[in-house]
């Protein structure tokens, strides 16, 4: 695969405006999302074992997700004949049903988003893109073919990304059971002078450029 093909939307861009099918029908992403957030996941292949432990356990976290106004939508260049039969063997074999809807991708939509794996065909890899409410990329994940994803941490991460815009603060490694401050958050640093010598008067903290607080 030509190198230059391969490309991603980066951290802060605007995720690129794509009109996909869909096992649900047609979607314009991320137009008919404004106001969502929107984790979208592709995997390398339908009727796949990694695969299908991700999809149900995705299923499983649904209520998570929808409590942080999260729309899953995942993504394969399988067809969407081949989506519905996978759904519904997955509903026969291991009693889930997925509710969530499937992108059909072509090439062209796949290398738009840098999902074509380099030397792997047309497979996509494990990608997981977080899409915020204005339609920009917050966060972006990438796993082997070979390994399935942690879907405690895209549940976590996007609670960290919700609690980060809405407080203006920032979350410590392992948040919110991190070893040093628990739930705390972290409070940005001041940007002058005169806000660093008051700034361990206003918060707890090892020093004016590390300070904390708990959660309103």
């Amino acid at each position: 695969m030509d190198e230059k093909l391969f490309s991603m939307p980066l951290l802060g861009d605007r995720f690129p405006d794509i009109e996909v099918s869909t096992t649900h029908g047609p979607m314009r992403i991320p137009e008919d999302f404004k106001g969502k957030w929107v984790v979208l996941f592709s995997h390398p292949a339908d009727f796949t074992p990694v695969c299908t432990t991700e999809f149900t356990a995705f299923q499983e976290r649904i209520e998570d997700f929808n409590k942080l106004n999260v729309s899953l939508i995942g993504m394969s260049v399988d067809q969407i004949f081949s989506h519905i039969k996978w759904v519904e063997w997955i509903k026969e074999h291991l009693d889930v049903d997925i509710t969530y809807p499937i992108i059909a991708a072509n090439d062209a939509i796949a290398l738009k988003l840098g999902m074509l794996h380099p030397g792997k065909g047309t497979n996509t890899v494990r990608a997981v893109f977080v899409i915020d409410p204005t339609g920009n990329v917050r966060l972006v994940l990438y796993y082997p073919q070979e390994i399935g994803r942690n879907i405690d941490e895209v549940v976590r991460a996007v609670k960290a990304l919700v609690t980060s815009d809405k407080n203006k603060v920032a979350v410590p490694a392992n948040w919110p059971h991190n070893t040093m401050l628990g739930g705390r958050v972290i409070v940005p640093p001041p940007n002058n002078i005169e806000d660093a010598k008051k700034r361990l008067d206003v918060y707890e903290g090892y020093d004016w450029w590390f300070c904390h607080k708990e959660l309103p």
